[in-house]
């Protein structure tokens, strides 16, 4: 399971200072927080600021909630609303609160043989790839991304299949990276887009849709689930990255001077 440490360093300022190390905090995250570079953006401030360690376990938002539900990790950032809130319902997780959103692309042939372009809609742009029946690589691992185009097809009232379809199993950065080498049409959401553009020749093709908007939350694992939990670095994880201070730093975040994630307006 692939993990980053973030290496804990000496405390300098700001009021959430801690006087000892506390217990490592186990967070469980997407892999477009790690491959737009947002978290090593922001979890090095957090743990000068709280001396707490964080390591970070980078998979789909699916494979998250499912570690969050065995108790393997204290705390979720994902982007999956509906099985967020089946992962609550279920009585696995507490506290969940917004922190910011994105929005989904997509991306394909410059040639843009399925003419999604001038699209209408995002239901429009599903129609029309399932009729041109042109390559279309989907992420296919259970990701909020991949459970996000699974939810486009619903509502295009298209069912993907055929040779065309491919399903590669993998992150967004790698599915980028597969749909270019095929000339293929992707999905994927634009802070990844604007982190590896320039080194793809597919181009964005459709953006901009309502459907296509793409919150990302924050959940603590329920600790009377599972010992272990530590709760209370978790907790002070949400505060953090709820904090008014801490939500400029999102909005500032930016590559080539393109903003990749807003704070929650609320």
């Amino acid at each position: 399971m692939p993990f980053k440490m973030l290496v804990l360093l000496p405390a300098l300022w700001l009021p959430l200072q801690c006087g000892a190390s506390e217990a490592l905090l186990r967070l469980a995250t997407t892999t477009t927080t790690a491959s737009s570079g947002l978290l090593d953006y922001l979890l090095p401030r957090f743990s000068e600021q709280t001396s707490i360690p964080v390591r970070t376990i980078v998979v789909g938002s699916g494979k998250a909630l499912r570690l969050g539900r065995d108790g393997e990790v204290d705390v979720l950032l994902v982007h999956a609303r509906t099985a967020e809130d089946a992962f609550i319902a279920a009585g696995h997780g507490i506290n969940r609160r917004d922190i910011m959103y994105n929005d989904f692309v997509l991306v394909g042939p410059a040639t843009d043989p399925a003419g999604i372009g001038d699209s209408s809609s995002a239901s429009d742009v599903m129609q029309r790839l399932h009729a041109a029946a042109h390559p279309f690589v989907s992420r296919g691992d259970d990701s909020g991304t991949h459970l996000r185009e699974l939810e486009l097809w619903r509502q295009a009232r298209r069912e993907p299949d055929g040779g065309w379809y491919r399903e590669v199993g993998q992150g967004m950065g790698k599915t980028l990276q597969i749909a270019n080498q095929m000339d293929a049409y992707t999905l994927v959401d634009r802070a990844t887009w604007l982190a590896q553009r320039s080194r793809l020749e597919i181009k964005l093709l459709f953006e901009s849709e309502p459907a296509l908007r793409n919150p990302y939350g924050i959940i603590a694992v329920n600790p009377a689930r599972h010992s272990g939990i530590n709760h209370a670095a978790a907790g002070r994880l949400i505060d953090w990255l709820t904090s008014a201070p801490v939500q400029q730093l999102i909005a500032g975040y930016k590559i080539d001077g393109r903003q990749l994630f807003y704070p929650w307006p609320d």
